[in-house]
């Protein structure tokens, strides 16, 4: 359309020229006309007004209704190619956003020393499988934990959870990573070099697969044992929650050291452990009633709890007194408080023991994942 507005420019140009000419020769001869005396006032006074009427009143009204149809045009051109530049940019952005070789090498962030390194994908996950899971779990376990892992890393990296780096090794903040020598240094000698190579395995085994739901990676939470029942996000972090983190059974997990512990605290701990955020706190141990659990969640952990003047969620009673899970029953013993805690970590999607369990009964890493996390798949990261 581009040469079309440019003829008209140079058509409007040359009309405006000869318009000019023409006015010109007719003043020159109406001059001419008055000083011989051919023609009457009157008619010098119509012809001017036809003059001006032909010239400039006709051709302004056939312009005013050419040019908005031009710029209309004009700007349906633009707006065309603002729509086409903004569904490349939303193309180019999924196809970067889900290729998988784009992040084969990620930066990682080690929080002690503040160093960022540069990191293969896939080493990566073997040191972070070997730092999640033991090496003695089932295969399909372990296998179950590097896809898992994987959908996590890939989640945070296209979430921008750090500004120059696109993962950190503190699990309080994404996941546990550990060293390949102080992995090896922890295991016996004799079951180094199987041990990697096993959980290794799992990583290549499952190269390029993610956890999605609508086709899209997950936030893929996870956790050592949930105590026969995981826990709704929501309960934990608050918010709206996830449609794929609901709460679903485990079996198995009871033959696992992390299923039970116990915290037992004197009285004088338990205020004092308290008054660190409630310095107004006061407890009648003489009432059974001053310690009392007052609601679950869906979970079957503590929503919340009563200590004397002051009610407490069960994640903040949970951190304040260094309890391994929010499942838990209270009970005042004498002079101690008795804590006896099921499971251990925040109870959300896949746990880790309740996978190894699922594994042991011949499930694999498909049927662990689909378990644990509703409505998922397990999709290729360059297919999505």
């Amino acid at each position: 359309m581009k040469w079309k507005q440019n003829w008209l420019l140079h058509k409007n140009g040359y009309n405006s020229l000869r318009i000019i000419y023409v006015m010109c020769e007719h003043i020159l001869f109406l001059v001419i006309a008055i000083k011989n005396g051919v023609i009457t006032l009157k008619k010098i006074i119509i012809y001017i007004i036809s003059f001006i009427f032909i010239c400039f009143i006709i051709p302004a009204l056939l312009t005013k209704r050419t040019i908005p149809a031009n710029s209309e045009e004009k700007e349906n051109i633009r707006q065309g190619n603002e729509q086409e530049t903004n569904k490349n940019q939303e193309t180019e952005i999924e196809k970067t956003n889900y290729n998988y070789n784009q992040y084969g090498t990620i930066s990682l962030l080690h929080k002690k020393t503040g160093e960022i390194e540069q990191v293969n994908l896939d080493d990566y996950l073997c040191n972070v499988v070997s730092a999640e899971m033991p090496a003695s779990y089932e295969k399909e376990a372990l296998k179950a934990q590097a896809i898992v892992a994987r959908t996590y890393t890939i989640y945070k990296i296209l979430n921008k959870k750090h500004e120059n780096a696109d993962i950190c090794d503190d699990s309080t903040c994404c996941q546990a990573w550990i060293s390949k020598e102080d992995r090896l240094s922890k295991w016996e000698e004799s079951q180094r070099e199987s041990n990697w190579n096993k959980i290794c395995e799992c990583v290549k085994e499952t190269q390029g697969k993610i956890v999605t739901y609508e086709n899209k990676p997950i936030d893929a939470f996870f956790h050592s044992n949930s105590g026969g029942i995981t826990e709704l996000p929501v309960n934990v972090w608050g918010g709206t929650g996830y449609p794929y983190l609901q709460s679903v059974e485990t079996s198995g997990e009871e033959a696992y050291t992390q299923y039970s512990s116990e915290v037992i605290l004197t009285k004088d701990q338990l205020l004092n452990k308290l008054k660190e955020k409630y310095e107004d706190i006061t407890i009648d141990f003489s009432n059974n009633d001053d310690i009392k659990i007052m609601e679950y969640t869906e979970g079957s952990r503590v929503k919340t709890i009563k200590f004397g003047n002051h009610e407490l969620s069960g994640v903040e009673t949970r951190t304040l007194l260094g309890l391994k899970s929010t499942n838990f029953e209270v009970k005042i013993d004498g002079d101690n408080i008795k804590f006896a805690v099921k499971g251990y970590g925040h109870g959300v999607g896949m746990s880790q023991t309740g996978a190894d369990s699922m594994a042991k009964q011949g499930s694999n890493a498909e049927d662990i994942i689909k378990h644990f996390y509703t409505g998922v798949e397990i999709s290729e990261v360059n297919n999505l």
